[in-house]
Parts: C-alpha cells; sequence; structure tokens
C-alpha cells in the first residue's frame, strides 16, 4: 500500500500515527499549530497565576499555587516535545508566538484581579480544558495524545485545588463570599469561549475530527462543560451570570446565552485587556534565558565531541 493509503486505513481504523509514519502535509502542519497553541497556551498561562505567588495570603496557598505553576511549566514542555516530533523548532515556535504568528488561548489575556480569580480559574478555566483535553487522549496523533494522558490527571487536580479554595472562601466572610462572586461574574463567559467558534463559524473542526485529531465539536464540549458546571456551582451557593441559564427537561441538558463572538475575536487578534502584557514577559523571559540555551547547548556538543 501507497504511504496515504496506509494513513487512511490507520485513520478509519481509530490507531495511532507516529512520527515516522507517512502523513499528508495538512496534517502535520495541522498537528503542530495545535500543538504549537497548546504549548503556548500552558506557558502564557503561567503569567495570570503566577502574579498572585507573592500575595497568597497563607505559606500553604503559596505552596499550592507554586507547584500548579510549575505542573503548568512542564506541559508546555511535553507538548514543545510533542511538536519537534513533527519536525518543528522549538525556537521558531517561540519566535513565531512573540512575532503573532501563533497564537495561544484567549483566556489568558484577562486580568486577575483578586485571589479568588486563582480558585475561579482552577475550577473554570481548568475545568472548561479537561472538557476539551480528556478527549484528546485518544487523538490520532500518538505524541500529543500520550503527552495529554498526563496533562489531564494534573489538571483534574488543579481543578479540585480551585474548587476547594472557593470552598474555603464561600464559607468565610461576606466580603470574600462578593469576591468569589465577582470572580465568577468576570470569567464565565471567556471560560466558554475556550471552546473556539461555533461549530459553524469554526473551520478547522471538520477536518480535525475527521482525521480523529480532535473527538467532539466545539459546541457539544460547550455544552458538556455547562452541564458539568452548573451543579457545581449550585453546590458553591454562587451564581452564574446568564439570565438564559436554565435546565432543559425534553434534552435533558441546559439551555444557556451566546457568548460575545465578537469580543472572541478581538482577543484572539491581539486586542484583549492583557494581550501585550503577556507577549511582552514572554518576550523578556526568552531573552533573559538566551544564556542559559546557549551554554546547555555548548556543553551538549562538549560532551559529543563536537566542536564549538
Amino acid at each position: 500500500m501507497t504511504g496515504e493509503e496506509v494513513f487512511t486505513e490507520t485513520i478509519a481504523r481509530d490507531q495511532r500515527v507516529e512520527p515516522r509514519d507517512w502523513m499528508p502535509d495538512g496534517y502535520r502542519k495541522t498537528m503542530i499549530r495545535q500543538i504549537a497553541q497548546h504549548a503556548h497556551s500552558e506557558i502564557i498561562g503561567m503569567q495570570p497565576e503566577g502574579e498572585w505567588i507573592t500575595r497568597a495570603p497563607s505559606l500553604r496557598r503559596k505552596a499550592i499555587l507554586l507547584a500548579k505553576v510549575q505542573d503548568e511549566a512542564g506541559h508546555g514542555l511535553y507538548l514543545y516535545s510533542a511538536a519537534e516530533t513533527l519536525g518543528a523548532d522549538r525556537g521558531d515556535l517561540t519566535r513565531r508566538l512573540i512575532e503573532g504568528r501563533q497564537k495561544y488561548s484567549s483566556i489568558f489575556n484577562y486580568p486577575t484581579l483578586s485571589f479568588a480569580d486563582v480558585g475561579v480559574i482552577g475550577w473554570l478555566v481548568d475545568g472548561a480544558a479537561i472538557c476539551n483535553q480528556v478527549p484528546l487522549c485518544r487523538s490520532s496523533y500518538g505524541p500529543y495524545a500520550r503527552a495529554m494522558i498526563r496533562i489531564c490527571k494534573e489538571e483534574s487536580f488543579h481543578q479540585r485545588q480551585g474548587y476547594e479554595l472557593l470552598l474555603t472562601m464561600m464559607g468565610g466572610t461576606q466580603a470574600q463570599r462578593d469576591m468569589v462572586q465577582d470572580a465568577v461574574n468576570r470569567w464565565w463567559w471567556p471560560s466558554l469561549m475556550m471552546f473556539g467558534p461555533p461549530d459553524d463559524r469554526s473551520p478547522n473542526s471538520a477536518q480535525s475530527m475527521a482525521w480523529k485529531i480532535k473527538r467532539h465539536s466545539n459546541d457539544e464540549l460547550r455544552r458538556r462543560f455547562v452541564d458539568m458546571t452548573v451543579p457545581q456551582a449550585e453546590a458553591l451557593g454562587v451564581t452564574l451570570p446568564d439570565p438564559e441559564l436554565r435546565w432543559n427537561a425534553e434534552r435533558g441538558s441546559y439551555d444557556f446565552g451566546t457568548p460575545d463572538w465578537a469580543e472572541l475575536s478581538r482577543v484572539i487578534s491581539g486586542d484583549g485587556p492583557c494581550n501585550a502584557q503577556r507577549i511582552e514577559r514572554r518576550r523578556r523571559a526568552d531573552e533573559d534565558g538566551a544564556w542559559v540555551r546557549e551554554a546547555a547547548a555548548a556543553h551538549a556538543k562538549k560532551q559529543m565531541g563536537i566542536p564549538a
């Protein structure tokens, strides 16, 4: 069989495509784009919560937050490694991000205004990530699917950490409860946007599903997230800021309002509240770390007997 025939049969049999297998250029480009965007999101995603490490209200909360931010860095490294199996260069991917030629998740372009935001990010943002990423453990590209297994386990832990923080705050003073409700009001709609535009406006979803890179449509994942989150909000004692949110007994699922897709487009295009700040910090970090990468590369060459 030709390489194309083997690839088609591999997808049809729901098996894994591996780095040395033949694959269409479109599949390779799609995988690099998706994995790079995911990796960039993990690295940029360290910033919103990382801002609160020095301001955490207790040593326990500081340790939890440090561990979470460290996990996100590790996720980014796993994913950059997966992209490299497709022939991508990690340094090139970083330059593309800094120059605005590659994207990251829109959610990380919103500010964290209080420590309650740390809990809400864990609950809502990581909760949305889990809904989106657990099916990726069955993605057709092997290295990506295998990386997602560990990432999803750690994200599940992050989600529980966030929920526990919010439970603690909701059992505190009225000021703390108000702080949680304010954070929920600000993060709810951006969390729904994390799944991407509606299916009829998503240019890549159909092909990605045909190649079994992703298993569910954006709208299906968004609905799953809402159905999962509403009972949790009720248990917390917070109100989700959607007047159209109501149970639909006929469908056995919740009806909910429409996110502001114009806002999503603006944020993705670079006009979000923190886009410039996030990219500038990433650029500075890349420049500040250049000497470390150069020293590591020189040491590796020396170990292999390659002249500097």
